[in-house]
């Protein structure tokens, strides 16, 4: 690659690929993005050097390979298309065998092998830990509330579940209240999760359990290139309304979108967001 190199920021939703495209041009880097058409928001699409429709990887790939990127970044959220709209894309590999076996993988057997297809064609793929470090979360108490003994507890017993689970796949959070687990995260998404929490509290068997602390952090030997756990002020008024007393996340392996919002928002709510040491070291990043 030239010296120079853009980094390429494949884009999905959410307010994610704009906060980094933001912080790689503070750092003075080129930057190349190209955007997901029905994901990326709007103001990233009007900015995009290239639009693009998530099942043209013919195109995705060609553009990659032209810019000669020093690193290609996959950031933003994306839902997966009908298995039926896949049929069309297979055309455009050699091995429809396998990308047949990656498009029917779960989560994290499809962005393992996203990025195997990546790496197959010469490209570096990134992980914003490294390349913007100042969105993660960093360690301690991050707001004003300080949590007591009985939420660290929790919060102890959340990373164990979360550790245990982490050879499947299910998703990366979970809510404990006095060592129980109320909730574990599913397809469903970290919201819908906490307002499941939300609605069992309310329940004869939870309604004297009081408190509560969701957990949310990588899974052990996850690649930290991709899918990196993330919170927001959205996160935190769900957190509010299921009742819990505050937020635990990995420390330096959990995005934070808004970081002085989230805080203001958790410090507003009387929640507290503590950034919590990762037990076990990640595979890559």
């Amino acid at each position: 690659m030239a010296a120079g190199a853009p980094v390429a920021l494949l884009a999905g939703g959410g307010a994610l690929p704009g906060l980094l495209r933001a912080a790689l041009l503070r750092r003075d880097r080129s930057v190349r993005v190209l955007a997901l058409r029905g994901f990326a928001e709007r103001g990233l699409v009007r900015e995009a050097d290239v639009v693009v429709d998530i099942l043209d990887y013919k195109r995705i790939f060609a553009q990659l390979e032209a810019w000669a990127p020093a690193e290609v970044v996959l950031v933003g959220t994306v839902h997966r298309p009908k298995p039926t709209a896949f049929a069309g894309a297979l055309a455009a590999f050699r091995n429809r065998d396998e990308i047949a076996a990656i498009l029917g993988a779960g989560d994290d057997g499809l962005l393992a092998g996203v990025i195997r297809l990546l790496e197959e064609r010469g490209l570096t793929v990134g992980g914003i830990d490294r390349l913007a470090p100042e969105l993660l979360a960093g360690a301690g108490v991050l707001g004003a509330v300080m949590p007591d003994e009985p939420s660290l507890a929790a919060a102890a017993a959340g990373q164990g579940v979360l550790e245990a689970l982490s050879p499947f796949d299910v998703g990366q959070a979970v809510v404990v209240a006095a060592r129980r687990v109320v909730a574990i995260e599913g397809p469903e998404g970290t919201d819908a999760m906490l307002a499941r929490a939300r609605r069992l509290r309310r329940s004869p068997r939870l309604r004297a359990v009081h408190g509560g602390v969701m957990v949310k952090m990588a899974k052990v030997g996850q690649d930290l290139r991709v899918d990196l756990p993330t919170i927001g002020p959205r996160t935190v008024a769900c957190a509010a309304r299921a009742g819990l007393a505050g937020i635990a996340i990995g420390a330096g392996a959990t995005l934070i979108v808004d970081g002085p919002g989230t805080i203001a928002e958790a410090d507003r709510r009387g929640l507290f967001l503590l950034g919590i040491e990762r037990r076990h070291d990640r595979i890559k990043s």
